[in-house]
């Protein structure tokens, strides 16, 4: 009889044991870190946990941490135009125009998969160290499908050109390598910008109205952004300009009724920096920010990237402009971002975790940006046949012009750093033997083309190579080109004559 009691009571505390085991084990992992739910049902389990305060926290690209829920801070800034950029050591790719004229969407996609790869170990190696930083996440605000159709416009060379066809076969191409091809995990998350009708010009582009009629929008500049979004591109960025009166970023009309209901886009869209500011200030369409809050979420904004939402939502809220389950639709959409990127799984069982410090700028990587630059490249024109040099024909070459030896130039806009840029002063002059006398004049600068140095060496040369054009300090957006005299686009006239 004693001994049955004591069978009984072990079994008890046997039982009760895995109990307490299985009930420690699910008080570790909240439903919501579970990867084995669906994410639709994590997002809604970390909803209802989060306070409406830590929800509008969420909302603008300086996501603040949540300890309580191991919620760790977060900046969605990241560009990856033509390589990682402003995150230091990075394979620099051709200029995006550059890319285009490739008319090779499967090179594009090699070069946008390289590109995440090493946005992939940039982020391992950062968060390894604990480092939360800008420019150093997986949410990139790439690839620029805006249309290109006046060549006066500073930001033309981030775009795939003037064709709408095209721009969507190329962007989405960029995509499909940003994105990866995990059946559960995104590698990183692209985003198609900047929607809509947003080709310049960049020193009105605070408070320019763009006017178009419906045939035009569709056609040519809604065309592509639908490619994309039929290409599943996580985000879609709002432009700063108005359209037919509305600006972009409170614009129901292209934010819900088109992008989502009509296109079934699931991602998330996130403002253009200080787009949110613009309605207000320059645009004058809404009187405050509290206002501006209120209809950038009920026109279809997730994510501001400015500090709006962050700010004025919660009055919002308070004035009864907006509701909590608002608020939980627009960060809902950002969560189901992360989730899919894997911030709330186990590392390890990420695919893409094993990326370290030999993803970057390796030698792969650098002979595909050589491969790229040698099928971007149009010849205008050859008379008699002058290209390629032939090295036994040329015993002098005259090197000359503003861009001969300009980083700017090479590096372009949007770009990463490398400790390997060869300008054409350097190119040419490792490339010809040591017999060969090789010269270098700079020829003219951007304002003064009358003093042209390097006239009489060229004289004395069997061929002269001009490098001239424009670079980001003269051309491109609104801000960064402080020689520009038109906000950053250019005059038609030629620099150097």
């Amino acid at each position: 009889m004693a001994s049955t009691i004591k069978h009984k009571l072990l079994c008890c505390l046997v039982m009760l044991a895995a109990l307490l085991k299985f009930s420690t084990a699910n008080a570790q992992v909240p439903f919501y870190k579970d990867a084995s739910q669906s994410i639709d049902s994590r997002v809604k389990d970390l909803l209802s946990k989060l306070t409406i305060d830590e929800k509008i926290s969420l909302l603008g690209y300086r996501s603040q941490a949540v300890p309580r829920l191991g919620i760790p801070a977060y900046n969605w800034w990241n560009e990856a135009l033509h390589g990682v950029a402003r995150a230091g050591e990075a394979t620099i790719f051709p200029q995006a125009i550059g890319m285009s004229a490739t008319f090779n969407e499967d090179l594009l996609k090699q070069v946008s998969t390289a590109i995440s790869t090493e946005a992939r170990a940039k982020y391992n190696l950062a968060i390894a160290q604990d480092r939360h930083l800008q420019y150093m996440g997986l949410t990139f605000w790439a690839p620029n499908i805006n249309i290109f159709r006046d060549p006066r416009w500073g930001r033309g060379q981030e775009t795939y050109g003037e064709d709408p066809f095209l721009t969507g076969r190329m962007g989405s191409a960029f995509v499909k390598g940003l994105q990866g091809d995990d059946p559960k995990y995104l590698k990183t998350s692209a985003t198609a910008k900047h929607f809509a009708v947003h080709s310049g010009p960049e020193a009105t582009r605070d408070k320019f109205d763009a006017k178009v009629d419906e045939k035009d929008l569709r056609e040519t500049y809604l065309y592509a952004f639908h490619e994309l979004v039929k290409n599943h591109v996580e985000s879609v960025m709002s432009a700063y300009n108005r359209v037919n009166g509305v600006p972009n970023s409170i614009n129901k009309m292209l934010l819900t009724d088109i992008l989502r209901k009509e296109w079934g886009f699931s991602g998330h869209v996130v403002t253009d920096c200080g787009a949110l500011d613009d309605v207000y200030l320059t645009h004058k369409t809404l009187p405050t920010a509290v206002e501006v809050a209120a209809a950038a979420i009920k026109a279809g904004v997730d994510l501001d990237c400015s500090s709006i939402l962050q700010n004025d939502g919660i009055k919002a809220i308070k004035q009864g402009l907006l509701t909590e389950k608002d608020i939980d639709q627009a960060l809902g959409a950002i969560l189901r971002t992360e989730f899919k990127l894997g911030f709330y799984d186990d590392p390890a069982a990420n695919p893409y975790h094993g990326y370290g410090a030999d993803s970057v700028h390796n030698e792969q990587h650098l002979a595909l940006a050589r491969k790229v630059a040698q099928q971007s490249m149009v010849l205008l024109k050859n008379n008699n046949n002058v290209l390629p040099f032939k090295k036994s024909s040329y015993s002098s070459i005259m090197v000359v012009g503003p861009n001969a030896a300009s980083l700017d130039a090479m590096i372009a806009n949007y770009h990463g750093t490398s400790s390997k840029v060869i300008n054409f002063v350097e190119g040419i002059t490792g490339a010809v033997d040591k017999a060969t006398r090789v010269e270098y004049d700079l020829g003219c600068d951007y304002k003064d083309t009358t003093h042209f140095g390097g006239t009489w060496a060229a004289g004395n040369a069997d061929a002269t190579v001009a490098v001239i054009g424009l670079s980001p300090v003269l051309e491109g957006e609104a801000g960064d080109a402080f020689l520009s005299e038109s906000g950053g686009d250019k005059k038609p006239e030629p620099a150097c004559q």
